[in-house]
């Protein structure tokens, strides 16, 4: 699946009337499980309500018709929320709209120069990390509205949330409290009635909250005490770019294209797992990138993969994009024809929706296993990576971690790369193996292991020949080098010239081979002295015996 094909392009080949009617069955479910998610992850990303579905009906369709993935399912996440919320503070809903243009357009490159694989490189731990560092902030973010506080100030960073909840704390408004407690007991006990269990969770807790208030006329803040409700479909509006305004935004940008790319990826990856198939990560970020950038134009914000929704799509029967795009046309529909009952829902129902679907997120379990089962090193990753997602941001998260992760590899496999003189072991397909002897004028060194800068200091001084003339570097094991293991070869090779020591360089891999050629320090020693093995290393080094030139006569 190498090439840009749409997977809807694909599934409508053997398309039948039965996957048609599984499928608007899952779309219609999936749109009632998002429709309180949309709304409640605007509301925690600082924008009106109404935008949370104009990016699951816009991203959600576009995603859906141009993807790589059968069944993923897009909209607004709880990743993007803290992101979100900290660009409208500082750049507006214009600058918000230009850096997910910016980002759309970078996921597309991404996309067209067949990067999607990348993903592979940005380690467990950290997407670990951030993840739940996230989920914390979203947590935080939410404890005023759950508690019906009163700030004095709207702070825009987490740890200035936090503080300012616990210093607004003797303002609560219990009956906010009882509220939103309510919303949390719906949430959890729902999904175990079995003969309802289809019926959203969230969607009953909303239903029920919003009656409560409405009838007992309880002293808590609803939505449209604090928002203008807007049931009018997505409109088109070109944002107006210039080039301070591209400036400012392009970090943000690439953070908003990064976590799309990294939870789309992963979202598709656990579906795949789901349904034993496999998604075309090109054209799914090519589709991501599309998507974005549509649901700027049309008055959203960032989209990516959501998996509790893919998931639910899975569950309910969906095996085709014409679900996701079911469920977009269906939040369409609740849009232009209910979006303003959405006035009623109290504001610690979405605190404790937001609460679940942060819980859902920190993977606390996941968490527990890496520290429990991972080395001291992946865990001070995993653990960096989530304090800086909660004290500053994303984007320094991912940097400081990916450096941290790249020099613990680097360590790690300095320490498995291996330099030393020994008698040679022929290997025989037996656990004895046979003693090869090495001749009296002969050295040989193994070397095993990728030879980079971090290892390169390991490969000896000829200081002292004891006599012999010929040296042989055994390179079976080496299956890269760099140019700093390459300077220190060469050196190497000058000291032994010196001497008058011949240097053999036995069973040397690909890589490595070519970093030679390109050097010159194939031409320079002659192709006669690389050989294919051990054996023809040690008969060339039979044919080579002269005496050495001992340390001081060297000098």
């Amino acid at each position: 699946m190498k090439d840009l094909t749409p997977q809807l392009l694909r599934s409508l080949k053997h398309y039948s009337r039965q996957d048609f009617i599984k499928d608007v069955t899952a779309g219609v479910i999936v749109a009632i499980i998002a429709l309180p998610l949309s709304i409640a992850l605007a509301l925690a990303s600082g924008v009106a309500p109404e935008q949370g579905l104009y990016t699951a009906i816009v991203a959600g369709f576009v995603i859906s018709a141009l993807g790589g993935s059968k069944v993923q399912i897009a909209g607004p996440t709880a990743a993007f929320a803290t992101i979100v919320a900290g660009i409208v503070a500082r750049n507006g809903m214009e600058g918000l709209a230009v850096a997910t243009i910016l980002a759309g357009l970078m996921l597309i490159i991404l996309g067209l120069l067949r990067l999607g694989s990348m993903i592979k490189f940005i380690p467990y731990t950290i997407t670990t990390g951030f993840t739940a560092g996230i989920a914390v902030t979203i947590l935080i973010g939410q404890l005023k509205d759950f508690f019906g506080l009163t700030f004095t100030h709207a702070p825009v960073e987490t740890i200035e949330k936090l503080e300012e909840a616990v210093r607004a704390f003797p303002t609560a408004n219990w009956a906010a409290v009882g509220v939103g407690a309510l919303a949390l007991a719906i949430l959890c006990l729902w999904p175990r009635v079995k003969p309802v269990q289809k019926i959203p969770a969230s969607l009953i807790a909303v239903v029920v909250t919003a009656a409560a208030v409405k009838l007992l006329a309880l002293p808590v803040n609803t939505i449209g005490d604090l928002y203008t409700i807007s049931s009018a479909p997505p409109q088109l509006h070109l944002p107006a770019f210039s080039y301070d305004t591209v400036a400012a935004v392009l970090p943000d940008a690439f953070t908003i294209a990064v976590l799309a790319a990294i939870e789309s990826l992963l979202s598709a990856v656990v579906a795949d797992e789901m349904i034993n198939s496999r998604h075309n990560s090109n054209m799914e970020l090519v589709a991501q990138g599309a998507g974005n950038a549509a649901s700027a134009l049309f008055g959203g914000i960032p989209a990516t993969g959501a998996i509790a929704r893919t998931a639910a799509n899975i569950k309910n029967g969906g095996r085709s994009p014409v679900a996701g795009i079911v469920h977009a046309g269906v939040l369409l529909l609740v849009l232009v024809l209910l979006m303003p009952y959405a006035a009623l829902i109290p504001m610690p129902c979405i605190a404790a929706i937001l609460f679940q679907v942060a819980y859902n997120m920190s993977g606390w379990r996941t968490v527990v296993k890496v520290v429990k089962r991972s080395p001291k090193s992946d865990v001070a990753v995993l653990a960096v990576t989530f304090l800086l997602t909660v004290v500053f941001d994303l984007v320094v998260a991912i940097v400081v971690g990916l450096s941290l992760a790249c020099l613990l590899f680097m360590k790690r496999m300095a320490d498995v790369a291996v330099v030393k003189e020994w008698e040679y072991v022929e290997d025989t397909g037996d656990d004895q193996g046979r003693m090869k002897p090495v001749p009296a004028h002969v050295m040989v060194y193994e070397i095993s292991g990728p030879m980079f800068f971090g290892a390169a200091d390991k490969i000896p001084h000829m200081e002292r020949a004891g006599g012999r003339s010929v040296l042989i570097l055994r390179m079976r094991s080496v299956p890269a080098m760099d140019i700093t293991a390459l300077n220190s070869l060469q050196r190497l090779y000058g000291e032994c010239r010196d001497k008058g020591i011949a240097v053999i360089f036995s069973h040397v891999n690909e890589q490595p081979m070519s970093v030679f050629r390109k050097s010159g320090l194939l031409d320079a020693a002659g192709e006669e002295s690389f050989v294919p093995n051990i054996d023809a290393a040690l008969a060339r080094a039979a044919e080579l015996r002269q005496p050495a030139v001992t340390g001081a006569e060297g000098r």
